[in-house]
């Protein structure tokens, strides 16, 4: 086991760039694309059972989003200060902060996903539920809120378990369940005629072998943390930095289920096709934008380590492979996009023509403005990561909420349906803009550091 983690501790500090974040960021990559994909595979399936059915995979879609972002709030905010304590040899701080992290994720989401049960009725209203679409998505709602519980655990895991350079136990853990639910999807809906309920009992069958791999990983002591009732420590230090950094990615998870959820219901107006075509165009952006942070998943332990080792010569470095590698995927994903997108679209529905026509346009401008999507992911995690909670809060507020809400609010009063297609992609333009002027601030306050230090060492 210790030479296990004095590998992973190798790989954090001194293996070559280019090699730690393949080795470090491709199997979380992979990973999340698998992820991805089956939750593309719900909205696929569903598709084939109608348009209606369509609609309600799609509403819920950005609550049990909301409900992963308490994972994320514990996970990745316990990730960004785990690197940089395991950069400066703190083990007993970082055992403390991988236990809080995991029990306080788990008990903050079984509280969430009990009040949103009570309330799953009018929250799916709000969230683009037209009147023919309820039945359905209260019946895939009820099931796939209730066990995302799970979900919230994986998130947390997977997170931590990344920060300590495992990415691959991480990635096994995802492909575990994505590829169960591959296969459970058209047995539990079309073999046991389950409908949508079967897809929901897919996903949550398949979020419990990827908690069950994780357990396992814990119980057999392979981390490099040690994960303790009696470590668990709700502290205001501990709590702070978990918190700081945690909220504005909860932040950012909130906003992106809330502008989901408000292009569903901008969609909503022009009926069930536009309704419906909004789910596809959703999963696949969101299978494009999964892939990058899987990658920087992998940037993320290297410059949180790097920055609390001080190592500015390999934190920089980090920074400009992972700019070009995560621009150059989003350019190639997005041109695939837009080129194939009415060819994409029609994958997803027998005979709805007006909901591939609908789906083609909002996937060739999601896909155009993807191309940002690289160079303000890289700074959204570098910010947090160097413990910059404000700058890090705002920044990851700014593509679904700062930019998105004047964007979804404007645009659709002044033109219609083309106004709540184009939303998302103004937003993403007008969010890769500030993230250009906030690195500029960034790399000059790096600069300066790195200088002290130098002159530091020399004194």
């Amino acid at each position: 086991m210790m030479n296990e983690q004095n590998r992973k501790m190798e790989l954090l500090g001194n293996a070559p760039i280019p090699r730690a974040l393949l080795s470090l960021g491709l199997p979380t990559m992979t990973g999340m694309l698998i992820n991805a994909l089956y939750n593309l595979a719900d909205t696929w399936f569903a598709g084939w059972l109608g348009t209606d059915q369509m609609g309600a995979v799609t509403v819920a879609f950005p609550l049990g989003q909301m409900v992963v972002g308490l994972g994320l709030l514990f996970g990745n905010g316990a990730a960004a200060y785990l690197s940089r304590l395991l950069g400066r040899g703190d083990k007993d701080t970082a055992d403390k902060t991988a236990s809080t992290a995991v029990y306080g994720s788990v008990l903050t989401g079984a509280v969430f996903i009990c009040c949103a049960l009570i309330f799953l009725k009018p929250v799916l209203g709000r969230l683009g539920a037209l009147e023919s679409v309820m039945p359905y998505a209260l019946s895939y709602g009820r099931i796939y809120v209730a066990c995302s519980i799970f979900n919230v655990f994986n998130v947390a895991m997977n997170n931590i378990v990344s920060s300590e350079g495992a990415a691959k136990m991480a990635m096994w853990a995802l492909v575990a369940g994505a590829g169960l639910n591959l296969v459970l999807d058209p047995v539990f809906i079309y073999g046991l005629n389950l409908g949508v309920s079967g897809a929901a009992l897919a996903t949550a069958f398949s979020q419990m072998v990827s908690t069950a791999i994780y357990l396992r990983y814990i119980f057999r002591k392979k981390s490099v943390f040690h994960f303790r009732l009696r470590d668990c420590r709700f502290s205001g230090e501990i709590l702070w930095e978990i918190m700081k950094i945690g909220v504005p990615t909860l932040l950012f998870q909130v906003l992106t289920s809330l502008s989901i959820g408000m292009v569903n219901s901008g969609a909503r107006e022009y009926g069930a096709s536009a309704l419906a075509a909004m789910g596809p165009v959703t999963k696949m952006m969101s299978m494009g934008t999964l892939v990058v942070f899987g990658f920087l998943k992998g940037f993320q332990p290297i410059a949180g380590f790097s920055y609390g080792a001080k190592r500015f010569d390999r934190l920089y470095e980090a920074i400009k492979i992972s700019l070009l590698w995560s621009t150059a995927f989003c350019v190639l994903f997005g041109s695939g996009a837009a080129l194939f997108a009415t060819r994409i679209m029609s994958l997803f529905t027998r005979d709805d023509g007006e909901m591939i026509e609908i789906g083609a346009a909002a996937l060739r401008a999601c896909g155009l403005s993807f191309f940002f999507i690289g160079f303000y992911t890289v700074y959204s995690f570098l910010f947090l990561v160097m413990g910059r909670a404000k700058e890090g809060c705002f920044l990851g507020a700014c593509r679904q909420g700062i930019c998105f809400l004047p964007a979804i609010w404007l645009l659709p009063a002044r033109w219609g349906l083309k106004g709540v297609i184009y939303a998302q992609p103004a937003a993403d333009v007008m969010a890769a803009v500030i993230a250009g002027f906030m690195a500029l601030s960034l790399h000059r306050r790096l600069k300066a550091f790195g200088q002290r230090e130098e002159e530091h060492r020399f004194c």
